[in-house]
């Protein structure tokens, strides 16, 4: 049998001889029913309570299971994107190398090339002296002969010519080193 604050009210018990006092009977069932109801409605009100309380438990779980979800994402997309650095950092540690490598390579290449180039001026400039030292020693020699010639011929001798400063006497040496360091 389901109680129910006016089924409380509404009781009526049979009459008896010696039987309960009907107003106190009456006023206890009133104040029974008073009592049922309330607790009829504040168990109503946890039911609503534990409800909602419940639906916010159901929701705090589907936030932290996407948390979570959210989380796991993240880490492996941190994951990724450190590898994905780590190999990028590779590559380009290797490029560097590669790079470095062929401009010592160029840098070899360019001073093998200026060294030879420098051999080859040497030599240049000492055939170019080999061969200004016989230029002078040769105009050296026929200026001594014709300084003889004009010296051994009498009618050349009547003429004045005015001997340069620069044409040698037999008498005079002509140092091609000097020559030499003027012209260089």
């Amino acid at each position: 049998m389901k109680f129910t604050p006016h089924g409380i009210k509404s009781q009526e018990f049979g009459a008896s001889m010696r039987g309960y006092d009907k107003d106190e009977v009456a006023a206890f069932l009133e104040n029974l029913s008073d009592e049922f109801e309330k607790l009829i409605y504040e168990n109503e009100q946890l039911k609503e309570e534990v409800e909602s309380l419940r639906e916010e438990v159901s929701e705090y779980k589907k936030i932290e299971k996407n948390l979570q979800e959210t989380l796991l994402k993240a880490n492996e997309s941190s994951s990724k994107a450190l590898d994905s650095t780590k190999r990028q950092t590779s590559l380009m540690l290797k490029e560097a190398e590669l790079k470095a490598a062929q401009i010592v390579n160029e840098a070899e290449e360019k001073a093998a090339f200026i060294k030879e180039a420098v051999m080859k001026l040497r030599e240049e400039k000492q055939l170019l002296i080999a061969k200004l030292k016989a230029m002078v020693d040769t105009q050296s020699k026929l200026l001594a002969f014709d300084v003889e010639n004009i010296e051994t011929e009498p009618a050349r001798r009547e003429i004045e010519i005015a001997k340069p400063q620069n044409i040698q006497t037999k008498n005079e040496k002509i140092n091609v080193n000097d020559i030499l360091e003027k012209l260089l």
